[in-house]
Order: structure tokens, then sequence, then C-alpha cells
């Protein structure tokens, strides 16, 4: 690859965008990190540990819609992704200085509030701004690749030594740094997208979509439903993992850490892996294979009695489920829907996935957890992604190499 092709702008939103939004969710699984070191110090218990969790998804999901869909309506996405980047990054910062549920709970229903619009709104520009050859690879190494190695890897790393070191409250405070580096990255670098390749008139770029004419696109709701069970199966993890491998394993939270970021360094390569295979060999078969994948690791979690390299491996291999999240909640989408109303429907796709899987999921599972033992939350996970597996078979296929491929076949057939 030449020079300038390194350098191109296109690589350049991929970066900025894929580093806004992995700093999302390094914010966002902090507080699950640092669980076993804030779980004793505040008396919470797994019921309350899922409220956290689930009620930052939930007002992520109400703005990520709303959000997205005035991004569109207003075509000011960048103002709005740089808004939404500061003021999470504040939330942070708030999140260390709770002293109780309750308080803390507060900083994080703030904080989903701004970190929710981030990922519509930056899909929205990634689509604007992409090759078409390249559009699921640019897209999945936004939402993918960035997440996994800022959050899944590093995340448990240096917030869990920091926290060791210089306690939660710390290891919160330092989280939100880079967030106002990235932002203004974003300030200096990143053009609005709406003189992109597809240019949209000004009486289009003010319409909206109504959410009936959206979900006649068979993709659309497919891929909504998929979002929820999905993203249920992965918030659940990442809640009751650190402090199940603490509690239930028996591991000190310094080998936890390292066996969670292990598992990250899989989800990493399946940020590159799932989306480039996708755009060669299409997105429908690649997401009914993750979603079967999937279950390997949460029935690892609780089943394999054996030593603990093979445990992580098999974590890691179940989470290589990830990097299908970029096909259904952007990358089929955004080749099923009119531009215009990209973001509109990533947004809501995003939504009603963090309702059902981020907000009920995690609570439904805490609650399970406290009532019928720790490990009934990982059987919830494996039971959602079998669903998903199956639910992906009804997509119609959206990769324009395939389309393209499949056309060719049917005009070189006789006829």
């Amino acid at each position: 690859m030449s020079k300038n092709r390194i350098f191109s702008y296109e690589n350049l939103v991929v970066v900025l965008m894929g580093a806004a939004f992995g700093f999302v969710f390094f914010d966002r699984l902090a507080l699950n990190f640092l669980s076993p070191f804030l779980v004793p110090e505040l008396h919470l218990n797994n019921t309350q540990l899922g409220a956290l969790a689930g009620g930052l998804a939930l007002t992520w999901a109400i703005a990520g819609y709303a959000v997205g869909t005035l991004s569109d309506y207003f075509q000011n996405r960048k103002t709005l992704l740089v808004c939404a980047i500061v003021i999470f990054s504040i939330c942070s910062v708030g999140s260390g200085l709770a002293n109780s549920f309750l308080t803390l709970l507060a900083a994080r229903l703030v904080m989903g509030f701004a970190e929710g619009p981030v990922l519509p709104i930056a899909q929205s520009i990634m689509a604007a701004e992409s090759s078409e050859h390249r559009r699921g690879f640019n897209m999945g190494v936004l939402q993918n690749f960035f997440s996994a190695l800022l959050s899944n890897f590093a995340a448990p790393l240096v917030l869990v030594a920091i926290g060791q070191i210089y306690g939660w409250r710390s290891a919160f405070y330092i989280a939100a740094v880079p967030g106002f580096v990235v932002a203004a990255l974003i300030v200096a670098f990143i053009r609005e997208p709406s003189s992109g390749a597809a240019p949209i008139s000004a009486k289009s770029a003010r319409n909206t979509i109504p959410l009936s004419t959206m979900l006649k696109h068979r993709n659309i709701w497919v891929c909504a439903i998929v979002s929820c069970l999905m993203v249920s199966w992965l918030l659940i993890q990442i809640t009751f993992l650190p402090i199940y491998l603490v509690q239930v394993r028996g591991l000190s939270p310094s080998v936890m850490s390292v066996a969670v970021a292990a598992t990250g360094i899989a989800t990493v390569a399946s940020s590159i892996i799932v989306p480039a295979l996708s755009d060669r060999f299409g997105r429908r078969p690649l997401l009914i294979l993750s979603g079967f994948v999937g279950v390997i690791a949460p029935v690892a979690i609780v089943m394999f009695d054996g030593p603990l390299p093979i445990l992580v491996l098999l974590m890691g291999v179940g989470h290589l489920a990830v990097g299908s999240f970029s096909l259904f909640m952007a990358t089929v989408p955004s080749e099923t829907i009119p531009r215009t109303h990209v973001a509109t429907a990533l947004g809501f796709i995003m939504g009603v996935g963090e309702v059902a899987g981020g907000f009920a999921g995690p609570a439904l599972a805490g609650i399970a957890s406290d009532v019928f033992g720790p490990s009934s939350s990982m059987w919830i996970a494996a039971s959602l992604c079998i669903c998903a597996g199956l639910l992906c078979l009804m997509l119609d296929e959206t990769a324009p190499r395939v389309l393209e491929r499949h056309k060719r076949m049917i005009v070189s057939s006789p006829a």
C-alpha cells in the first residue's frame, strides 16, 4: 500500500471515529473491571451491579436513537459527536466521586445519555467516507477493533493496576482524559460528511423516516432483534465475568485482569477478520456462524474445570463473535436503508439492543444470579447467542461484492 493511501482521509476517519467509540467503551466498562474494588466499599450486590449496567444502557438507547435522528435532520454530526465525547468524559470523573449506589447510578445514567449517540453518528460519518469495497472492513474496525483494543485488552490491565495502586476512584479520573484528547482531534481534522460521495439535497437532508417505513425493510427489524440478543450476550458477560472469576473461580484481581485482557486479543482479531471476510463471502453467513461460536465462551466459563490457559483460550474463541457486531449494528443497515437515514436506522438498532439487551439483560441476569446462583447469568448468555444465530438465517444479503457475483452468475447462466 502506498504512503498516500495509508495517510488518506478515509483512514484518518477510521482511526479517529474508532478511537472515539473505543474510549466510549473504555469508560463504560471501567465500572465492571473495577467492581472487585468498589463492590465491597459501596456494599453492592449483584442486582445493584446489574442495575448500574442496565441503567446506563437504557439512557444510552434513548439518546442513541434520539440524537442519531437529530444528526440526520440537522446534518450536524461532527458538532453533536464532539459534545457527546466531552460530556461522557466528564461523567467518568463523576463515577469516581460517587460515594453510594444512588450517586454512582446517577453518574452512569448521565454517561449513557452522552455515550449513546457516539456510535450511530460515528458510523454514519464512516459510511459516507468509505469506499464501497471497504465499507464492511472500515465499519468493523471502527466499532470492534478500537473498542476491543482499548476496552477489552487495555482497560482491564490498566484500570485494575491503577485501582490496586491508587484506588478505584483514581482509575475513573484517569479514564476520562483520553476522551478530551480525541474530541480535540476530531475538531481539528474531521469535516462534516454531508458533502461526501453521494450529495444530498437540503430538502432530503431535513426529512425524517417514519419508524413504520423503516421496519418494512426486513433486514432492519431482524438486525434490531439480533442486536437485542447479542448485546445482552456481551454485556451479561462483561458485567458479571470479572466478579465471577474472582468470587467463584478464586482468581486474584490481577490474574482476572490478565484473563479478561487475553480474551480482548481475540476480540481485536475478530474485529478485522469477521468484517473483512464478510466483504468477500457475505454478511449473512458470517453473522450465522458468529452466533453459534459465541456460545463457547459462557459455557466454558461455567463448565470447564481444566487449566486456566485453556479456559482463557476457549473464552477467546467464543469472543470471536464480537466481530459480528458491526455487521448487524452498522454495515447491513447502512446497505439496506437510504444514506440520508443511516444514523436514524443505526440509532434505532443500537437503541432497541441497549434497551432489551443492555438494560434488561444485565438487570435480569443480576437478579437470576442472586436467586439461582452466579452461573445462571452465563447460561442466559449462551441461550441468547443460539437464538441470534438462528435468527440471522432470515437476513437478506447486502455485501456489494457478493451481490455482484450473484448477478454475474444469473446473467451467465443459460436461460
